[in-house]
């Protein structure tokens, strides 16, 4: 009997150049200050990656603050096999009284690492190309109870066409089971109504077990997350990752707790790969294609205010500008014409008033004089 012609060995070969080569993991965390970011790093990849900050030293907010992009990289090993991992965190996002726009720096570098990523490919040398395209990136919803923000919709409208935008629900141990089913149903109802693309795991038709999970981890999106680097000691005498509280422990890997472990297996045990090649397929090709439909090759990023795919946007904008302002200014006028009348219906009353004080001063001065003359006739 043959063992065949060895096309069946082709997947250890690619298994061992794999784990040769090791892989790059590109991670981004978008959110609020305070919502447990940087210690969800650190619980995922079971390390200290990122530094936790003292928030008590924050200086007041300010009104002009721009969101900021900081880059940590670091190497991970797990059986002999290496991942370099790189975590872009935003910190300032959405922290200040006006966040107009505060998610500009956040677009704009997932943008330039598409544009870089594009131009070294257009290079004639390709063999060290630095790929900083964010595989996947992580939104912190407060837990409110009230929904998503408006700055949460317009920043989640954006990721959702430029990455693989997965929501999570921070701090889950703040709420009960209860309202949180509610608060996670409110918000896949926002994010449906608003057309919110939301990263899907794969469902593969071939195999039964794999779409199963797949629909069962889709299902409990957003994901609700308990962060923590603490063992702790809970009732029956194990210990585990979690938080100490009066009434017990809220565990980190317990799924009636929260939804790390399905966050984790769609991050990372299951789904890694898929991240890392719909980012290329689907997000990356999405960019290119519409770059190289207004630039010729080799050309240099048009500026979006240049660009003529924005040029019909900045006509509209323009037009509504000026009608806004033709219409303050009529608001003005009309506000200016009711002071100019305010003043003179104010001005005659006061030479009314004026009239009848002299009328009065009169009047007395002519009783006076009259008691005068009374008192002189008396005397004599």
């Amino acid at each position: 009997m043959t063992d065949g012609i060895g096309i069946a060995n082709l997947p250890n070969q690619r298994h061992k150049i794999v784990n040769q080569l090791g892989s790059h993991f590109t991670l981004m965390v978008v959110g609020e200050s305070g919502l447990g970011k940087t210690t969800l790093i650190n619980t995922l990849f079971a390390t200290e990656i990122c530094t936790p900050r003292n928030y008590k030293q924050r200086w007041p907010k300010q009104t002009d603050k721009t969101t900021e992009v900081e880059i940590l990289k670091a190497d991970l090993e797990e059986r002999g096999f290496n991942i370099k991992l790189t975590v872009i965190d935003t910190p300032g996002f959405g922290d200040y009284v006006n966040n107009r726009d505060s998610w500009t720096p956040i677009i704009d570098f997932i943008d330039d690492q598409h544009e870089s990523y594009m131009r070294q490919e257009q290079q004639p040398h390709r063999k060290e190309k630095q790929d900083l395209r964010i595989h996947a990136c992580l939104y912190f919803i407060r837990p409110s109870g009230a929904g998503l923000k408006p700055l949460d919709v317009e920043i989640m409208k954006r990721l959702g066409t430029r990455v693989n935008l997965i929501p999570v629900v921070a701090k889950a141990d703040t709420m009960t089971q209860e309202d949180l089913q509610r608060f996670k149903a409110v918000v896949r109802e926002v994010i449906v109504a608003q057309g919110i693309k939301v990263y899907a795991p794969p469902i593969d038709t071939e195999d039964e077990g794999a779409a199963e999970h797949a629909r069962q981890i889709q299902a409990f999106m957003p994901y609700s997350i308990i962060g923590s680097t603490d063992d702790v000691t809970t009732a029956d005498g194990r210990s585990v990752k979690g938080r100490q509280y009066l009434w017990g422990v809220a565990e980190v890997e317990n799924d009636d707790h929260c939804d790390f472990r399905r966050l984790r297996s769609l991050l990372i045990r299951t789904y890694m790969l898929d991240l890392v090649q719909s980012t290329e397929e689907n997000h990356y090709e999405a960019y290119r294609v519409s770059q190289m439909e207004t630039r010729k090759f080799g050309e240099p990023k048009v500026k979006k205010v240049d660009n003529p795919k924005f040029r019909e946007e900045e006509e509209l904008l323009r037009k509504r500008f000026t009608d806004q302002v033709k219409l303050e200014e009529a608001r003005f006028r009309q506000w200016e014409q009711h002071l100019i009348a305010e003043r003179d219906r104010l001005n005659k009353d006061l030479e009314a008033a004026h009239s009848s004080i002299k009328a009065i001063e009169s009047e007395l001065e002519q009783i006076s004089a009259y008691h005068r003359q009374g008192s002189t006739v008396g005397r004599r």
